[in-house]
């Protein structure tokens, strides 16, 4: 799954750029990290395991009629996407990775860590190994150009599209 700073910056992103939806911010957000902030992540990403999000099952749960609930769902789309678009190798370096961009999603996006994270979010310097800027800046971009309610149409409507999942190298 990516990082809380990846999920808040195409969230802050989103947001931004949604300014017509009038989302509650804080309960956007919220809504956001919930899905991490529990101990068995496969239960609050409707999936086997956190890496295989199921937005059919959270839709057929849940509505996006409010902002946690669309935070939510942005939270599941990103890593759904993550995973079937945007990386297709698995490693624990992964998790380095997060720690070497957290500082500079951070400024980049304006991010602020909300105080239930601040003790899960690290930082360190080095080299990316898996992860490049180039592809998260794509991804939050991507990500937060995308219209929450027309996808959770075509999910519900096209679900055999929005259940598959590709199977990532293990390195």
């Amino acid at each position: 799954m990516p990082g809380y700073v990846i999920h808040l910056a195409v969230a802050k992103e989103y947001l931004k750029k949604s300014k017509n939806r009038n989302e509650n911010e804080e309960e956007f957000i919220n809504g956001v990290i919930f899905p991490d902030s529990v101990k068995d992540k496969a239960i609050t990403h409707y999936g086997e395991k956190s890496s295989k999000s199921n937005l059919y099952e959270f839709l057929k749960d849940k509505n996006v009629n409010n902002s946690f609930n669309r935070g939510y769902f942005l939270h599941l789309l990103t890593d759904y996407l993550f995973y079937n678009k945007y990386v297709d190798r698995m490693t624990k370096d992964m998790y380095n990775d997060y720690d070497i961009t957290n500082k500079k999603l951070i400024d980049k996006y304006n991010v602020e860590l909300p105080n239930e994270i601040k003790g899960s979010v690290f930082f360190k310097e080095g080299d990316l190994q898996i992860l490049s800027y180039d592809l998260l800046y794509k991804m939050i971009d991507e990500i937060s150009n995308m219209d929450i309610d027309k996808i959770a149409k075509d999910v519900i409507k096209n679900p055999e599209k929005w259940t598959k999942f590709r199977e990532l190298k293990r390195i």
